[in-house]
């Protein structure tokens, strides 16, 4: 199978070369070091699976370019030292048919391509956690109608008193929300409150 490799670093680029020349099975066609790189080398060699950084520098990011090279049909394998809910989410969303951290053992990078090569997905033991965490929905019970409305007012960066006032409601009523709202996200601050909202998109 053929892969083509993108990551911004010139010597994982060849640390992952030499690793892969190993398999009698995987041949690599090409590297990049931006993701525009990675989307012209996609649409020239027309790989089996491109191995995608998420981190490239300047330019369009891994996961902007995993959407441009999914949307073609390739399969993308992320490849990456990050493993933040956001960065997996992101990059699932984009098209990739795969998260795969860099601490990895070599065979299972090796298992991991030939199942993306296939159309099936590859996860790291730590993201497929996670993933399934966010599906389960951590455990916590969601927000309810007036609870989201509250979280949004908090997003604007309103105090108690203000959002009382935008709501009609007394500011009693406020705090007892608030309290409700910081034990379902599992946060302890309005900061952190709206922080992992957006992270699970009940903010725009």
């Amino acid at each position: 199978m053929k892969v083509l490799l993108c990551d911004d670093h010139a010597v994982v680029r060849a640390g992952l070369l030499a690793l892969l020349s190993s398999e009698p099975d995987i041949e690599v066609v090409g590297e990049a070091g931006t993701g525009e790189e990675a989307v012209a080398a996609t649409a020239k060699v027309r790989p089996d699976v491109v191995l995608m950084d998420l981190q490239l520098g300047p330019g369009i990011d891994g996961v902007e370019a995993t959407r441009r090279i999914a949307g073609t049909g390739v399969r993308v394998l992320v490849l990456t030292t990050y493993d933040t809910d956001a960065d997996i989410t992101r990059a699932i969303a984009a098209g990739a048919t795969g998260y795969l951290l860099k601490a990895e053992r070599p065979e299972e990078l090796f298992a991991a391509i030939r199942a993306a090569a296939q159309g099936r997905t590859a996860l790291s033991p730590p993201v497929a956690s996670r993933v399934m965490e966010r599906m389960r929905g951590t455990g916590r019970p969601s927000l309810t109608d007036r609870e989201l409305d509250i979280l949004a007012q908090l997003s604007r960066g309103l105090g108690n008193r203000e959002i009382a006032r935008a709501l009609f409601i007394s500011e009693a009523t406020v705090k007892t929300h608030l309290g409700r709202i910081y034990e379902k996200l599992g946060v302890e601050t309005r900061a952190g409150a709206v922080a992992e909202g957006k992270e699970r998109r009940l903010l725009p």
